[in-house]
């Protein structure tokens, strides 16, 4: 493998939808990056020509030793792992492997070749179903599933190295993050998916014959859960404040990244029909275990720490994206991997 002559920045998972939205935002900012991803979910289509690839999981050590320290990687974002929350419940041992057993051994590695930083994808399923909102950072995290709990522990394990060596790190827990780049240069391809807008929008293209509400007797306006939906875009330009943040000396943080306001169920897909001018048939369908019926962020820590500003908070413009995103996806079909 090619020594790199300036220091790089290391993004796992970085074939995959956040990840590669966040490698687009670093080859923006003229930094120079590497990624690693196993492909199970992501695409290598979505990695940059000129950007150095290597297929690999996390939880190689020789291998993750092998390229951060030849492309002299000083921090790490770290994005890999299994993100659907039903099927944590239903076979939870993939998800502490994956997303907390892997995530030891990158930082073990990371603990011995130096990195300086490292920056975390995490969750709001850390908090479960909090107490009062919007919730802050400051809440008592109770998650209900395997998912959240392995993004707890793994910040938990970070809090706790960083303690014993010179490297910080950020902690960004993400509420529902949705949309495509743009320029439709990347967006959400994986073979399954859970998030509403994503398949709203496969709907919205005549992809699905129909969508599913989950339960619509909560104790919200109209009986659907309420979420705060953030835009990809705007989630990875948070990440790259977070670096910025670290690399001039900031502490060690956790924020929320979010927008801090929600929309129904039921009112993301009227406005998927608006944009799309189409009908989508609808089916109720019964709650899923453990769906907080409301979910939004207390944005201030993030904005007043990092100095984030969002330039996509608007549900249109989220819901248009993701609508652009699975036409182009449809113009090259989406299991081409």
């Amino acid at each position: 493998m090619a020594s790199s002559p300036s220091s790089s920045v290391l993004v796992t998972g970085g074939a995959g939808y956040i990840g590669s939205h966040m490698v687009l935002a670093l080859l923006e900012a003229e930094r120079d990056v590497v990624v690693v991803d196993d492909l199970s979910t992501g695409l290598k289509r979505l990695v940059p020509d000129g950007v150095q690839f290597v297929e690999s999981k996390v939880g190689d050590k020789m291998r993750m030793s092998e390229v951060i320290g030849d492309f002299r990687c000083e921090t790490v974002l770290h994005f890999a792992g299994s993100i659907i929350v039903e099927e944590s419940n239903r076979n939870p041992t993939k998800y502490y492997n994956n997303n907390f057993a892997e995530s030891l051994v990158l930082m073990d590695v990371c603990k011995d070749a130096g990195v300086k930083h490292f920056i975390f994808s995490s969750s709001a399923s850390v908090y479960g179903q909090p107490d009062s909102l919007p919730v802050s950072e400051t809440a008592a995290p109770n998650p209900m599933n395997p998912y959240g709990v392995t993004k707890l522990i793994t910040e938990w394990a970070l809090r706790d190295l960083t303690r014993v060596t010179e490297m910080r790190y950020a902690a960004l827990r993400y509420f529902n993050v949705a949309g495509a780049d743009a320029e439709c240069r990347s967006g959400e391809c994986a073979p399954v998916s859970s998030h509403l807008i994503k398949i709203a929008a496969e709907a919205a293209v005549g992809k699905r014959p129909q969508i599913s509400i989950f339960g619509e007797d909560y104790p919200t306006p109209d009986g659907t859960c309420i979420r705060d939906y953030i835009h990809v875009s705007d989630l990875a330009a948070a990440h790259l404040s977070a670096l910025e943040y670290l690399e001039h000396g900031g502490d060690s943080a956790t924020v929320n990244c979010g927008y801090g306001r929600g929309y129904s169920v039921r009112e993301v897909l009227d406005v998927v029909r608006k944009v799309s001018d189409r009908p989508i048939e609808i089916k109720s369908d019964i709650r899923r275990p453990n769906d907080p019926p409301e979910l939004v962020a207390d944005t201030r820590k993030i904005q007043e720490l990092l100095g984030w500003q969002p330039a996509n908070d608007d549900i249109e413009t989220i819901v248009s994206s993701a609508i652009q995103w699975e036409r182009k996806l449809m113009s090259f079909g989406d299991t081409d991997r």
